[in-house]
């Protein structure tokens, strides 16, 4: 299922939103333009890596859980992460106030990647991308629009179609995958540590703390309204 909008309008323009998506983009614009070898020494140096993060913790070490945020592995990675920070961030941003958005998304990221690193403490591989923090955002945006409808391209064999989801039940079904495969992969983790692969336990991180967290930071009146045309 890709989501492709939501039907929430935002009250103000998502300054901070699309700041972090165009950083996003100039970010991996430039991680393009770089030689094989350069890519490689640049995602090791920025992007996440447990055993080098406990070994010391010096802020070489430490500087990758905010960096690693902002690096992508691929066009797709990089698209996917942009687009829901698009459809979900902005609402976010209206409800919390920008500078409030700000610190939530950095946060959330932050979280994200300390759940990696327990889960995946004697993985040597560099994690990169945006979806942790932006799992936080989704878990934000769950309690606050649970009612609000998503917009969703459904491939069924060689039909695809468009419907909307609510919010509770297209982020729920979303979440509970991530759950089991981040099961799934810890009970691989050998595998996962020496070949790679999604940082599931980063998107649980994220999303969990999105849901913790989104009400006590809230600014008054913080209210979950049974449909998206409220207050507006």
């Amino acid at each position: 299922m890709i989501p492709l909008r939501d039907t929430i309008p935002s009250r103000r323009f998502p300054l901070v939103n699309t700041a972090i998506i165009v950083l996003n983009v100039l970010v991996f614009l430039f991680e393009s333009s770089l030689t094989p070898k350069q890519q490689e020494l640049f995602i090791r140096t920025w992007g996440l890596i447990p055993t080098r993060f406990w070994a010391g913790f010096t802020i070489g070490g430490w500087l990758p859980l905010f960096t690693s945020m902002f690096l992508h592995g691929g066009w797709w990675h990089l698209i996917s992460n942009m687009l829901a920070l698009y459809i979900f961030g902005d609402n976010v941003e209206d409800r919390l106030g920008s500078f409030r958005y700000a610190l939530f998304y950095l946060f959330s990221g932050i979280v994200a990647g300390v759940a990696h690193l327990v889960a995946y403490s004697g993985s040597p591989l560099p994690t990169v991308g945006a979806s942790g923090a932006i799992a936080g955002v989704l878990g934000a945006y769950l309690v606050l629009f649970p009612y609000a409808r998503v917009i969703t391209l459904v491939p069924f064999f060689y039909f695809i179609r468009l419907i909307e989801l609510p919010a509770l039940l297209y982020l729920g079904f979303w979440f509970i995958s991530q759950l089991f495969n981040g099961i799934f992969a810890l009970a691989a983790a050998q595998v996962f540590q020496t070949v790679g692969g999604v940082a599931w336990w980063a998107h649980i991180g994220g999303f969990v703390f999105g849901l913790l967290v989104i009400r006590p930071i809230c600014p008054p009146p913080c209210r979950t309204y049974l449909d998206e045309y409220r207050p507006w």
